[in-house]
Order: structure tokens, then sequence, then C-alpha cells
């Protein structure tokens, strides 16, 4: 084919192609088809060949057959009047002795998602369903689904959803798993009940799943994963015949079959039974991790989901996760993630001397992101705490400038997770003030002054280099400083009396952000009228921070594991979040395309 993208730009070049599609030389007419698609493929408008091309469909050659059907597909919809014309040709074919032929003529009438010849697949599409042959009947169970996407009342009304139903009980699993496949894709585009499972049928759908191809068993293994069992005894015999799927070589097995165990566990109080099954989840994820990194990354975002589920399925195989130094940045920054999650008592050493070796990485995101899991582990794990500190105080002498400042921004959230306990590190905070260039770092550091400010001898002075640069701050900074100078004058007003006066005159008169000059108003006036108010206020106990590891809501969550192995399980949002339904009319071509082993360019 790659000759035929040669030697273009001919004068006259589609007044050529129209001869020699009507041509009576069999090869000249193949060749000039496959100039067609040439040009259709370099996106030149070749539409006005459409009838000349049309006439070409009832060559007995298969290779220029299929080209020309690839043709319609592409200008049906911009020539809806002439596809018309090509209908009783698709007829015609859908009763052809070669099964092949049938079979790549229902196909294509469904890919031409043009209203005024749906009605004309109807009879076609009903007497492929019932094929003898198991290949026409499979690409038939998916040209329904096609078919829906234009004209649901049709298929509804000629009844095609419940003879997707019927051929659940087919007996070859390739015809199962696409009509699985098409009934699931109905039952998200609109009719909910399409599928309809019973403890039959999900029977039937257990026997054929070791027998389909790999995508196929991800269709039937998604199904199942939505099915209900009656009681417990049924959940675990579910589980039974599932769990060998867990050491399947594809990665999309694997994953949707995790999603069935997970799911399904729900459902089963026995715990020994529970624990098995957790257990036996371990190995196969940890096999992933072998992969290659775009594998793994959705891996490690479908394991975090899982972890937060059930936290003990990867307890103990912590070290799977450190990072490697050949890993890509996106598969680091999850391993992280992953590793603050499995984080406990028996394992926090390993972990921690881990994140002090990242955090002498050149990559400052990496690094930074090291950094503030220490102090993740820190408010995850109370009996570390002291421990992570001490880590944090190391990196800190470094001097590097990004580790410093990323470590007092942790510290900070520390202090509010254990007040009063380990202010003894604010010594070596106060003595890398010259580092400060990030926001947020200064932010923290100015919070830490005002929050002990009784405990520090030098605040005032402290703040007062702060207040040199007060007006190129940000908003944040400015506010902690607003708010660190009033506490320094709540707590020893005797050398904070002039510098609040001129903090506030400063917000109240210079500033033109809303929001600094407000809180400055309310602290003069809080100040002015009632010291005593104002001190309950400003200096009231604050709550104390959570960990911060289960970020998800447990709501999100459910939908999440519902969705393990699809996208929104890599995104962490719902698909209604990120999916247009009207967009995405493609899915199933794309995956009879993979299910198709005879579906290679003609060329």
């Amino acid at each position: 084919m790659s000759n035929y993208f040669k030697d273009q730009g001919k004068r006259g070049e589609n007044a050529e192609l129209q001869e020699e599609l009507a041509s009576t030389d069999k090869t000249k007419k193949r060749d000039a088809v496959k100039k067609v698609i040439r040009d259709m493929t370099l996106g030149k408008d070749v539409a006005g060949l459409f009838t000349a091309v049309v006439n070409c469909m009832m060559t007995p050659n298969l290779e220029v057959r299929k080209l020309v059907y690839l043709y319609l597909i592409n200008y049906a919809k911009t020539q809806p009047d002439l596809a018309i014309m090509a209908v009783n040709g698709f007829v015609k074919d859908c009763g052809d002795p070669n099964p092949i032929i049938r079979a790549l003529a229902v196909r294509t009438m469904g890919c031409i998602r043009v209203q005024q010849i749906s009605e004309y697949l109807c009879e076609p599409l009903r007497r492929a369903l019932k094929d003898s042959d198991p290949y026409v009947r499979k690409t038939a169970a998916i040209c329904v689904a096609k078919l829906y996407e234009i004209s649901p009342d049709l298929v509804t009304d000629q009844g095609f959803i419940e003879t997707l139903n019927d051929m659940l009980g087919d007996g070859n699993p390739m015809v199962v798993s696409n009509a699985v496949a098409a009934l699931a894709e109905i039952s998200v585009r609109g009719t909910p009940k399409a599928l309809v499972l019973k403890n039959a049928t999900v029977t039937k759908l257990l026997n054929v799943l070791n027998e389909c191809s790999e995508w196929g068993q991800v269709f039937i293994l998604d199904v199942l994963s939505s099915y209900i069992p009656s009681d417990k005894t049924e959940a675990v015999n579910i589980l039974e015949r599932v769990k060998p799927r867990l050491q399947h070589a594809n990665s999309a097995v694997v994953l949707s079959t995790t999603k069935v165990i997970v799911k399904l566990l729900d459902i089963v109080t026995d715990s020994e039974v529970v624990r098995t099954y957790v257990k036996s989840l371990g190995p196969p994820l940890v096999t992933l991790m072998s992969n290659e990194a775009e594998i793994q990354y959705v891996a490690l975002r479908n394991i975090i989901l899982i972890c937060q589920k059930r936290p003990s399925v990867l307890s103990n195989e912590v070290k799977v996760f450190f990072c490697k130094y050949n890993d890509p940045i996106y598969v680091k920054m999850e391993k992280l993630d992953v590793l603050v999650m499995l984080a406990n008592e028996n394992n926090i050493e390993q972990v921690l001397m881990e994140f002090m070796e990242y955090a002498t990485e050149i990559d400052c995101e990496f690094v930074c992101k090291a950094v503030r899991c220490i102090g993740r582990c820190a408010i995850k794990l109370q009996g570390a705490a002291e421990r992570c500190v001490n880590v944090l105080v190391t990196l800190i002498q470094t001097k590097v400038n990004y580790v410093v400042q990323e470590a007092i921004i942790v510290i900070r959230d520390i202090f509010r997770k254990y007040p009063n306990k380990y202010e003894s590190v604010i010594g070596t905070l106060c003595e890398n003030l010259d580092t400060l260039d990030n926001s947020e770092a200064k932010a923290s550091m100015v919070w830490i002054i005002g929050e002990y400010a009784e405990r520090i001898d030098n605040a005032g002075e402290l703040l007062d280099g702060f207040l040199e640069s007060f007006s190129e701050e940000t908003t944040p900074v400015q506010l902690q400083l607003l708010t660190a100078t009033v506490k320094l004058f709540l707590k020893r007003p005797q050398i904070a009396q002039e510098m609040v006066k001129r903090v506030l005159a400063l917000v109240t008169h210079e500033s033109d952000n809303p929001d600094v000059r407000d809180r400055g108003y309310m602290y003069w006036r809080l100040l002015s009228t009632n010291p005593e108010a104002a001190k309950a206020i400003v200096l009231a106990d604050k709550p104390t921070i959570e960990d911060d590891t289960n970020l998800i809501e447990p709501a999100l969550l459910e939908d999440l594991i519902s969705n393990l192995s699809n996208l929104a399980s890599v995104y962490h949002k719902r698909p209604t979040a990120f999916i247009d339904r009207k967009k995405a009319n493609d899915s199933m071509d794309d995956y009879e395309e993979a299910e198709d082993p005879d579906n290679a360019q003609a060329t």
C-alpha cells in the first residue's frame, strides 16, 4: 500500500480515477480503489467519486470489497442520500455463502451511522444474530450496540435486546463475550435493565470465562462485578471461579478480577475467607509492578484505591514500591503515596531511610514530595513522629534550599498535630530564614513564629525582617504576617505595641487586597474595643490536623472501586466528571477492532 502514497498531485487525478474505477480490467479497478483510499487517508476530498466507488462493491475480490466498505464508512455521513445506493449491495452480501463477507457487510452497515440506513439494517441484522457461523453472530452482537447509538427505540422495538440476552447461552465463548459487551454498552447508554443478571446467567458466564479472549474476559468480569449474589454461599462460589484469573498474563484481566473479588468480599462475613482472598490479591498486584512503566502507573493508581478499601492487601510488600533509579517521575510520585499508605510501626524505619535517600535526588519536585511524605508519616504514626522529626532536622541541616523550605512546611503541620511536643526544633528553623523564597514556606515560618512567640526570644526581630518586604509578599504571607504580629502583641505587648500599630496602619491604609484590609480592620476593632475577646479569638486552641493518607471520601471510593481498571480509577474521579457520552461513540468500534482477527488492512 505504501507505493500508492507516492507520485501524487497529478493533473486531473480524480477524473483519471473515475475512468479507472469504471474499467473492466480487474487489476486496474483494484489499483484505482487503493488510490482512492490513499487520497482519503491523506485528507484529500474524494467524495465526488462516491458513486463510482459504490459501483465497485459487487466485485468478487474480498480485498477490494473491504476497501470500498472503508470508503463508505468514511463518507456516508456527508453523502447520506448516495449511501442508500449501497444498501442493496449490503443486503445481498448479508446472504453471501462466505461467512466473512456476511460479517463484513453487517459490520459495515452498523458502522455507517446514518439514520436512513438503520431501518434497512434490521432484517439482515436479525438473520445475522441467528447465523449458523459464530463469527457472524459475534459481529452482529456488536452491531446491535452500534445501531442502538443511532436509534435506541428501533433496537428496543425490534427485540434485539432480548435476542442478545438469549445469546448469553450461546455455545461459542466469543459470541457470549460480544453479547455481554453489547448489552453492557447499551445499559450504560440508556437502558439500565438491558442486561438482567440472574443466577443461571452468571453460571453461564462463569462457564465460558476461561475460553474467551482476554478482552472478552474483561467484559464478562466487569459485568460480574455489578452482580449482587443472593447469599454468601453464591458469593464464595463466584470468588472460587474467578480467582484463577488473577494469574492471567494480561494486566486488564488481573485488575478486573481484583475488582470482582474486592466487591464480593463486602458480602462475605466469614473473616477467614475474607483474609484468604485478601491475601491472594497481593502477589498479582505485585506482579503488575514488573510491567512497563505505563502499566505500573495505572496499577499504582488502582492500588491506592485497593489499599484504602483493604489496607492489609499489601501490608508486607512495602519493598516492592521502593523507587528504582530508572523509574519515570510519574511512577516515582505514585510510589511515594503508596509507601505512605503502607507505612506502619513495623516498617517505618525502612520507609524513612528510603525517603531520606530520595531527598538527595536532583529532581526538585520528587525531593519535595519525599520530604512531604516524611511529614505525612509523622502525622499518621504517632509512635514514629519523633523519628520523623529527627529525619526532617537532619535534612534541614543539609542547607539545600528547596529541602529546607519543604521541611518547614511539613514541620508546621507536625506542630498542629502534636502541639507543645517538638518545639525544640524551632531554633534550627530560625537559623534558616535567609533561605526562604517560597511563599508557602514563608507563611509556614511566620505562623510558627506567631504561634510560639512567647518561646522565641527574638520573635519581634524575626517578624520585623519579614515586614520589610511586606508589600512585595503574596496574600497568604501578608495574612500570616498580620496574624502573627497580633499574636505577638497579645502574648508580649511590651515589645510589639509599636509593631502592631505600624502593621495595622499598613494593611488598612496602603493594602489593595480586600482580604488583607478587612482582616486588618477586624483586628484593629477587636484590639481597640475588647482586648480579652481578641485574645480569646486569636489565641484560641486550634483543632489538630488528621492523617491525610486516605484522601478519598467513602462514597466516592465505592464508586471508584466499581470502576477499577477503568479511566475513573486512574483519574480518581467518577466517570461522569470527564466522559461526554455524545463524544464516546467509537468505543464499540475500538472493541471490535481488538476482537476481529480478520480485520487486517486489505492492503
